[in-house]
């Protein structure tokens, strides 16, 4: 019971409710591992502690010594599956898919044990599909059931166009559970449609359907939507300390205790304790730097979640603008053909992952510095002087060199 309960810690849904006590009890009368299923589509090369969350739960599966199968959505990311919004994702192509993929790959070794799991990637079945096989597996299920996916209903309800081939990526998801035989497929809460569809397919198969656990949707650094690379509110798993502890320090207050239960390795009395300090008034400063350091130490180490609480306090809680530390910028890697440049297009180059509209917003707000002076007009023209210091938002700092 003590093992059921920490697997089923965190987990916001379980389908059917009971499904994780039956698989144990399967596997254990036939002396065998559980088959664990995540699969990703490659769409964007960086994990973040949005995907942690669900590799975390693999993790203690695997150190239970059951199967865990890296499923990669070769086949279907080129396909593109709908993304929630009011739109089809963008497909992708073989190259994109297969850096992606190898990118992935490189950073699950951060949660779990890439050499005890088994990697495999869906193109390699359903490249092999022929139509005739593509209908008879579309028979399996109705138009009606589809339906039930709310961002489908939601779009029919609204007259927004629904294509095809997004109404045939949850099938295609559903039968990679068949072919891999999955007794659990993981996945966040926006990939419950998508899991159970692998439980109807498997049962049309005359196979054992495999339970879904979900796990809850980590939200990014804004403190609205789920942590999202589309979004750039993220915190990757392979960003740097600094930069991590500084985005770590920038969620809002009313997400700590998310971030507390989702994205930290402490202990439940650990977790308890500082969320009862937070209820008491504490500092929330002081508890962001504990999430920080926690989340520095998992990915990196302890030494440099404490070097990473050195730097954030000298660089934006004692220190005056001219001592700060700032990134040097060579100005001919900027690409500009004159020796001025709009202050708003400064700052996309410096900041390319923002768009122009977002930068302006931030300069307009007053969020941006130029040598230690406030410019509030986007379309002012800067010179692009050797030495000049430039301060984006909180934590950016660059200088021309």
């Amino acid at each position: 019971m003590k093992v059921i309960n920490e697997l089923k810690d965190s987990v916001e849904i379980i389908l059917p409710e009971n499904g994780l006590e039956q698989k144990l009890k399967q596997a254990e009368a036939e002396n065998r591992q559980l088959v664990i299923k995540l699969g990703f589509d490659p769409t964007a090369p960086d994990l973040h502690l949005g995907h942690a969350v669900v590799l975390k739960k693999l993790k203690q599966f695997q150190e239970l010594g059951h199967k865990i199968v890296i499923l990669v959505g070769s086949f279907t990311a080129r396909i593109g599956d709908p993304t929630g919004k009011n739109k089809s994702r963008k497909p992708l192509s073989i190259d994109d898919v297969q850096h992606n993929a190898q990118t992935y790959l490189n950073q699950l070794s951060k949660i779990i044990d890439v050499d005890k799991a088994e990697i495999m990637f869906n193109s390699d079945w359903l490249d092999q599909l022929s139509f005739s096989d593509v209908i008879q597996l579309l028979s399996k299920v109705t138009v009606a059931q589809l339906m039930h996916r709310k961002d489908f209903n939601k779009r029919f309800t609204e007259n927004t166009p629904i294509a095809m081939h997004e109404l045939v990526y949850p099938i295609l998801q559903g039968f990679d559970s068949i072919k891999i035989n999955a007794d659990i497929e993981m996945g966040g809460t926006d990939q419950l449609f998508n899991c159970t569809m692998g439980r109807q397919l498997q049962e049309a198969h005359d196979k054992s359907p495999q339970i879904v656990m979900c796990m809850p949707l980590l939200k990014g650094l804004d403190g609205k939507e789920k942590m999202s690379k589309s979004l750039n509110n993220i915190i990757g798993l392979t960003d740097e300390p600094n930069e991590m502890f500084g985005k770590t320090m920038s969620i809002p207050d009313d997400l700590m205790t998310e971030f507390l239960d989702l994205a930290t390795d402490f202990s439940s009395e650990q977790k308890n304790e500082l969320k009862v300090k937070l209820r008491s008034g504490a500092n929330p400063m002081e508890i962001k730097k504990e999430i920080a350091k926690n989340i520095i130490s998992q990915y990196h180490s302890h030494v440099d979640a404490i070097q990473a609480e050195e730097f954030f306090s000298n660089q934006f809680q004692n220190k005056k603008f001219e001592e700060k530390e700032f990134q040097p910028i060579p100005i001919e890697s900027l690409s500009v053909d004159k020796d001025d440049i709009s202050l708003v297009e400064l700052c996309h180059k410096l900041k390319n992952n923002e768009s122009k509209s977002a930068i302006r917003r931030l300069i307009e707000s007053g969020a941006v510095q130029m040598d230690g002076v406030k410019i509030m007009d986007p379309y002012l023209n800067i010179k692009l002087i050797s030495g000049n210091k430039l301060k984006i938002g909180k934590l950016n700092f660059f200088m021309l060199v």
